[in-house]
């Protein structure tokens, strides 16, 4: 009995002498995904929130506003602009020869009208200098000189209503020479040192038809005319 207890000791102490020869190795730590530690080494740090200034971004925006509305207002205006000059610029007004010089005098670069009035009776004259033919149209106070390249409307009557469209130029060196084509031109046409060079003669309905403003402006200086006639013993 003695002896086995002695030698159950000595194995135990033999045991115990290799593990102090001979240690166990440590256990080995798990190793994680690949994926995961890529994941994790890729994270932004957090940023430290800074304070709004809601006031500041406020007044931005508004700035921002308020230079977008002035822009689009600035387009919008210009805009108007360009339309309504080209607009005024493509009107073609209905004037008497009185309102036409008138026209001409104030503003010489722009002289395009729809001159109306009566034909001057005996001026309807073709040179054969010219392929123009001239005719004076009147409102019974002022004459003018008309030239037209191109054939008469039927309904082109002397002593009746006449509508031309065109612009007012300088009488040319033949007429300020008294030449052939000078025979048209009444004493009043002549003193006012240009004619009215028409682009178009307008054929109405009626030989009779006059714009209603030409039509009253012939019929007050008939009265006029009238009236200072009266006047005179």
């Amino acid at each position: 009995m003695a002896s086995a207890l002695a030698h159950r000791s000595r194995s135990h102490l033999r045991l115990a002498a290799a593990l102090l020869r001979h240690p166990p190795a440590p256990p080995l730590r798990p190793v994680p995904p690949l994926p995961r530690l890529l994941s994790t080494s890729r994270r932004p740090q957090p940023r430290p929130k800074k304070s709004v200034d809601i006031g500041a971004r406020a007044r931005q925006l508004q700035n921002r506003r308020l230079w977008t509305y002035a822009l689009s207002f600035g387009c919008m205006a210009g805009f108007v602009v360009i339309v309504l000059n080209n607009f005024q610029d493509q009107l073609v007004f209905y004037v008497t020869p009185t309102e036409a010089l008138e026209k001409h005098a104030a503003n010489p670069s722009k002289t395009r009208f729809r001159l109306g009035g009566l034909v001057l009776e005996g001026s309807v004259v073709y040179p054969a200098s010219s392929p123009d033919v001239e005719f004076v149209v009147t409102d019974l106070i002022t004459d003018i000189l008309v030239r037209y390249q191109g054939s008469l409307p039927d309904l082109f009557r002397e002593g009746h209503s006449v509508v031309v469209e065109g612009l007012v130029k300088p009488f040319s060196d033949d007429i300020k020479r008294g030449g052939t084509s000078s025979k048209s031109v009444s004493d009043k046409a002549r003193s006012i040192g240009c004619y009215f060079s028409a682009t178009e003669v307008l054929a109405k309905h009626d030989e009779k038809y006059m714009p209603k403003e030409v039509a009253a402006a012939i019929e007050k200086n008939k009265k006029q005319l009238e009236e200072a006639a009266a006047e005179t013993p």
